[in-house]
Parts: structure tokens; C-alpha cells; sequence
């Protein structure tokens, strides 16, 4: 046999082997697709088989929507819920419930100068930051007046029923002026009659110096 004869069997040798390599390499990776794609299969049917958290809650007799509150409790607006046993927070003003419904409570200090009805800047903010509470709650609006029992005597206000009656005013007209639709709104002056403290000390008629707006709430 030729060098020529035996060069061109030794190519055609390797051209066999190559393709015998390729085919093992072809085989293998047809096999791993499969088992990945079983693979996947499996884990979509495992999925579909897993009953939900909700699911398993109402087959145990359990409510969803208690275990889920935060999914299904509608929003509010106006005067925070009764049932979770909260109060909106305002500076300088103290907020609590009544019989009539929310209570806000503010000394005269942060509203008056000494013996005037005339707001203060600083007392306009202190109500500023109320009136979105305001507009968003229902019913009718009382802004009251409230003095210590010293004597006031002047030509405006000659006592301290008229004093406390032009607080009561002074606010209720910041408010319309802020929007609140003063249908629902009323002043009323009580002077001194209706105290929270003793005024025997300065202490106690300081907490008796005040304007209180009460939301009535309307019942359901």
C-alpha cells in the first residue's frame, strides 16, 4: 500500500471517530433535557395539589378574612373606628370620647393672649391641624368656651360670659373660614360653670381656662 493509500485511511480513522464522539455528546444532553423537563413537571403538579393557607383555613372551619384582616377590612374615613381602641393625636390638643362622641380639648393659652378672644398665629395652627379631622367626621360641631371663676371686667368683656362666648366664636369663624360647613357648627359660652378642676389653686383654673370642640356623631 502507498504512503498515499495509508494517509488517506488514517483520515477517514479519525472522520469515524469524531462522529462517534459527537453522537455520545448529542445522547447525553438529550437525556439531561428530559430529565429536566420532568423535573419541572413534577413541581407544577405538586404546586396544583398544595392546597392555599385561605384554603386550609376554611376546611379547619377558620374565616380568611379574620386571619387576613389587613386583605379585607374596607377603609374608613372621619373619626378613627371604635373597635381598635385608638384616638388621633394632636399637638396641644387632648382628644377623648364621650357620651356624645370625641372631645377635643384645648387650653386657652395655646389658642388667646390673657383676657382676649382674638387667635393667635400660633393659636390658628394648633386649629389648623384639626380640620382635616373635622371635614372628614359627621355630624354636628360644638365649640365651647370655658373660663376660670376670677372676675374679668372690661369694656369688652365685662364678664366671663362674654369672654368665653367671643372664644367660642372667635374659633368657630377660623373654622368656616377653613371650610367646615358652618351649618354644622354652633358656639356656646359656659364661663365658669363647668369646671374641671378646682379653681382654688392656680394649677386648677389654668385646666379650666379652655375651648373644647365636641363632635356629635351621628348613630348608626
Amino acid at each position: 500500500m502507498s504512503d498515499l493509500d495509508r494517509q488517506q485511511d488514517d483520515l477517514l480513522g479519525a472522520a469515524d471517530g469524531s462522529e462517534d464522539g459527537e453522537s455520545w455528546l448529542m445522547s447525553y444532553l438529550d437525556v439531561l433535557t428530559l430529565l429536566i423537563t420532568l423535573f419541572v413537571l413534577l413541581l407544577a403538579l405538586a404546586d396544583q395539589g398544595t392546597p392555599s393557607t385561605r384554603d386550609r383555613i376554611a376546611d379547619n372551619g377558620g374565616s380568611a378574612e379574620a386571619a387576613f384582616p389587613e386583605a379585607t377590612a374596607p377603609e374608613t374615613s372621619g373619626i378613627k373606628p371604635h373597635h381598635d381602641g385608638m384616638l388621633p393625636q394632636f399637638d396641644g390638643v387632648s382628644v377623648s370620647r364621650n357620651a356624645q362622641g370625641l372631645n377635643l380639648r384645648i387650653q386657652d393659652h395655646l389658642l388667646f393672649d390673657s383676657a382676649q378672644a382674638t387667635l393667635t398665629v400660633p393659636g390658628q395652627q394648633v386649629l389648623q391641624g384639626i380640620v382635616a379631622l373635622l371635614e372628614r367626621s359627621s355630624g354636628e360641631i360644638s365649640v365651647e368656651g370655658h373660663s376660670d371663676n376670677l372676675p374679668i371686667d372690661t369694656p369688652r368683656y365685662p364678664s366671663n360670659w362674654e369672654l368665653s362666648s367671643a372664644r367660642a366664636s372667635a374659633v368657630l369663624r377660623y373654622l368656616v373660614l377653613q371650610g367646615i360647613d358652618p351649618a354644622r357648627l354652633r358656639a356656646i359660652g359656659y364661663a365658669a360653670t363647668r369646671p374641671l378642676a378646682s379653681n382654688d389653686d392656680r394649677d386648677g383654673r389654668a385646666a379650666n381656662r379652655r375651648v373644647e370642640l365636641v363632635i356629635h356623631e351621628r348613630q348608626q
